[in-house]
């Protein structure tokens, strides 16, 4: 049984997955003083992360943020393995693999034959559920989701998820590693999408309904949601940047793992440009071009149809977000520091609620409900009850 004691610097940390998310997250254990252990079944992808963790490292001294001595010491704890074995005294295990059920149950078989009886094993899923992971487990209390955000050294953010089965003392040794890592833990219920990656699709699924119902083109939507929204990329922007091939593929599992709750179902426009291999910057083209000398589409100069669409999708986050409090899956500061600090929102959103007021959020929402007749637009039952009693805060 794993204790708080366990969580020190002299602690091994093991990270599976030498992709962008492993090896970010393998950055981060070592910068904060840890042995690490980063494993990749392609020697060619550890080969690739080494050298990219050297120029990260490199910048940062060219800089000033790091002295050479600091990045050869980071450098000098890690160690490269293609075989498990490696994690043998690793007390904290990461996962940052392909999202598949199967693969990952199977994963973590393996590393319980391996690691200590006090190891945790920590999965960075983004939408799968933590425990049926640790449902393949034959110690399924010592398995948690610790989901870090892309860049992980660079985005604060870290949903500490745990399962049913998760002893509680995992999910406080974690918090308080995740502060000691000079990240911002969240505690998040084990539920579809955790905190980020539910309330957060409205922000995609929305401006998609608009575009799709020719209420107004990608340009105008970003461009709206940046200048009078405040967000810092419009969500065909941050679409492209993600690639639609993920970003699809969290909606469409949230959707199915909410029993295809209309609230989260996938957008045609976004299926096709899966279907096209127009998956965004990494592909070259998406909602844009990114080609050389790619001219943009200019957006359309239109004050009142611009505050329709932020309208429109800030009272569909809203309605997400205080659903989500409603149904227990975080706290309120966790719920709004997740969407600042992971997603990098202007505001929490339960905080723009009570600056916009109960009322008129109800009053919007029920009147998209009635006029497009979804249950996609189903105000939470939290928000009617704020309304009928009056109150100014959640």
């Amino acid at each position: 049984m794993c204790d708080l004691r366990a969580m020190q610097k002299d602690m091994i940390v093991g990270v599976v997955g030498a992709g962008t998310m492993g090896s970010g997250i393998a950055q981060v254990a070592a910068q904060a003083g840890h042995s690490v252990v980063l494993f990749d079944t392609r020697q060619e992808a550890l080969d690739s992360s080494k050298q990219g963790l050297a120029k990260v490292l490199d910048r940062l001294v060219e800089k000033g943020k790091l002295t050479a001595e600091a990045s050869a010491a980071i450098q000098g704890r890690f160690t490269y393995a293609t075989d498990l074995k490696a994690f043998a005294k690793s007390g904290l295990m990461i996962e940052a693999i392909v999202e598949d059920l199967a693969i990952k149950q199977k994963l973590f078989l393996d590393l319980e034959a391996i690691v200590g009886k006090d190891a945790v094993l920590a999965t960075n899923t983004s939408s799968l559920s933590v425990t049926a992971i640790a449902g393949g487990c034959k110690v399924p209390d010592r398995v948690i989701g610790l989901h870090f955000f892309n860049p992980a050294p660079l985005l604060p953010l870290v949903e500490v998820v745990p399962g049913l089965a998760t002893d509680p003392r995992h999910a406080a040794a974690c918090v308080a590693l995740m502060k000691d890592w000079g990240k911002t833990p969240v505690l998040a219920k084990d539920t579809p999408g955790f905190i980020v990656n539910r309330v957060a699709r409205p922000f995609y699924g929305e401006a998609l309904r608009i575009y799709e119902e020719g209420i107004a083109d990608m340009a105008t939507i970003d461009h709206a949601m940046k200048t009078l929204g405040g967000f810092k990329m419009g969500p065909f922007e941050l679409m492209d940047l993600i690639g639609n091939d993920v970003n699809f593929a969290v909606t469409s599992t949230v959707f199915k793992a909410f029993f295809y709750d209309p609230r989260y179902r996938p957008c045609f426009t976004q299926q096709r440009m899966v279907e096209a291999g127009w998956l965004g910057r990494k592909s070259g083209k998406g909602y844009y071009s990114y080609a050389n000398g790619a001219v943009q589409p200019e957006a359309a100069n239109d004050s009142v149809l611009h505050k329709a669409i932020v309208d429109r999708i800030i009272l569909m986050l809203i309605n997400e977000a205080v659903d989500a409090f409603y149904l227990g899956v975080a706290d309120r500061k966790d719920l709004d520091l997740a969407m600042t600090k992971g997603v990098n929102y202007p505001k929490g959103l339960l905080a723009w609620a009570e600056e916009i007021g109960f009322s008129p959020c109800l009053a919007a929402l029920e009147r998209l409900q009635a006029e497009y007749g979804e249950d996609r637009y189903r105000p939470s039952p939290l928000l009617r009850k704020l309304v009928r009693e009056g109150a100014t805060s959640v």
